[in-house]
């Protein structure tokens, strides 16, 4: 879902659907095997805090990678044509029965593929219904070859989305699979984080969602090694399947499937929720709006409804949630200029050599906060929520201040703008606020003026333009929080 295919020609691709994978001699094999124990070994640091830390651990990450992908590179098969196979799978689709009358799949200038409306849809009418057996899910120990790993392996038991990646990567080179269908128009190729150069990465320079996207990468770098060293090791049927065909770029292809398209649906035991694709609705792109979305217990099947009236033509856009740009980036591939729900983190504590750190924490405590964590600057008019202005003004107080507040009965007023707070207290609150928000702007390489003039450059990568889409977002709303913090001052 989202922007979540690389149509352009510029960029470098994540990694490409093919069939037909070459096995790799017993030397080339041997090569592998022993670049993966080291990259095992580089993604399994324990990192210290601190972006730059993470950044040297990246470029260690990625000259192995290259030397790895260089190797399978040999294993890669021809791709295969996403469009060609577009009828089919629709016919599959209604053959399940799923319905979609009044849509069909385009292609959209920024998007790729989506789904558009062939007529006039009203808000709040049923667009799309697709039931539970056409949805892909990580499934039981008995449903697929991967049963045995999800019985066996701690990871699988834990992480959801990395049993799901597993069971597309499963069915995708099972000859028989039911999903191939779904499986041939997915998307060739993502824009997640996974798809960056080290110089696209650098264009995040400043950034506080560089470290993120950092962790990302440095994340599913060890995923990958870990798998491909259990699958050479292991006789499972899953292991059998995936031993000779499993790569780096098949890894980031289905992490970047599920990161951009899963959805949670009840399972079908009626146990709890489970990570499912879900194949037609995941065309759908986002935009500001509201969940529409829902799962029919009685009809055993997703039902999404139109959140506002789109006319014949236009593009169907569903709202993926209340989620910030990072979150868009890292996870999905894009980055919305108009997000509504964007937020920029901030790194808060209070200082273990401050002599009052203990006060300050026993009154951040009773307001419900941490004496050290993130906290959000967000989009729109009021960029300061009551959680960040309550940790600000405790930061800000003297002794007496923090006196008066630890015996009073009220203090978890202190997340409200009108809260009676001392003059004094309020002033440093906004000043240390500004200050710090002036450090982060510093920090870029880059002005927003000069990111809206290289926005509009002809020809800008894919990759690239993201990072620079992200960067700019970011400033917007640190240069709004400038101009209330400016305001508060002044009040």
């Amino acid at each position: 879902m989202g922007k979540k295919s690389g149509a352009k020609a510029q960029g470098r691709p994540i990694v490409e659907r093919s069939s037909g994978l070459k096995k790799l001699s017993p030397q080339k094999r041997n090569e592998v095997n022993n670049l993966v124990e080291k990259l095992l070994k580089a993604s399994s640091v324990v990192q210290q805090p601190g972006v730059s830390r993470e950044w040297d651990t990246h470029l260690d990450i990625q000259k192995i990678l290259e030397k790895l992908t260089r190797v399978e590179a040999e294993m890669k098969g021809a791709a295969e044509d996403r469009t060609g196979h577009m009828p089919g799978f629709l016919a599959w689709m209604l053959e399940h029965g799923a319905q979609f009358e009044g849509l069909s799949v385009a292609s959209f200038p920024g998007y790729d593929c989506g789904l558009r409306a062939e007529v006039d849809l009203a808000e709040g009418q049923l667009v799309l219904a697709v039931p539970r057996a056409v949805m892909l899910t990580a499934g039981g120990p008995g449903d697929s070859p991967l049963g045995p790993l999800l019985v066996q392996d701690p990871m699988l038991q834990h992480m959801p989305s990395v049993a799901l990646s597993l069971r597309l990567l499963v069915e995708k080179f099972r000859p028989d699979s039911f999903w191939r269908p779904y499986l041939r128009v997915l998307p060739a190729t993502y824009t997640t984080v996974l798809a960056f150069s080290t110089a696209e990465l650098q264009e995040l320079k400043g950034s506080p969602t560089l470290e993120s996207a950092l962790k990302q990468c440095r994340n599913i770098a060890r995923q990958y090694a870990y798998f491909n060293k259990l699958f050479q090791n292991s006789n499972d049927p899953a292991s059998e399947l995936l031993r000779e065909v499993f790569t780096y770029e098949e890894y980031c292809w289905a992490v970047s499937t599920v990161m951009t398209r899963q959805n949670f649906v009840p399972g079908a035991d009626g146990s709890g929720m489970e990570y499912a694709l879900i194949p037609l609705w995941d065309m759908c792109n986002h935009d500001n709006g509201q969940l529409s979305t829902t799962f029919s217990a009685e009809l055993d099947r997703t039902e999404c409804t139109a959140f506002r009236r789109f006319e014949a033509g236009e593009q169907l856009f569903i709202f993926y949630g209340a989620r910030s740009n990072c979150d868009f980036l890292v996870h999905n591939g894009f980055v919305q200029p108009d997000n509504q729900h964007d937020s920029l983190r901030l790194k808060l504590g209070v200082s273990r050599a401050d002599p009052l750190q203990a006060a300050r924490s026993e009154l951040l405590a009773r307001v419900g906060l941490p004496a050290a964590g993130d906290f959000c600057l967000r989009a729109g008019p009021e960029p300061v929520d009551g959680r960040l202005l309550a940790f600000l003004r405790v930061f800000s107080m003297r002794r007496e201040h923090l006196d008066h507040w630890l015996e009073c009965a009220r203090s978890c007023d202190l997340v409200y703008p009108d809260c009676a707070v001392d003059t004094e207290v309020e002033a440093r609150a906004w000043g240390f606020l500004l200050a710090r928000i002036n450090l982060l702007l510093s920090a870029y390489p880059t002005s927003l003026q000069e990111d809206t003039v290289l926005l509009g450059t002809p020809g800008l990568a894919p990759c690239k333009r993201l990072a620079v889409q992200m960067r700019a977002a970011e400033k917007t709303i640190l240069h709004s929080a400038v101009e209330y913090a400016q305001q508060r001052l002044k009040a």
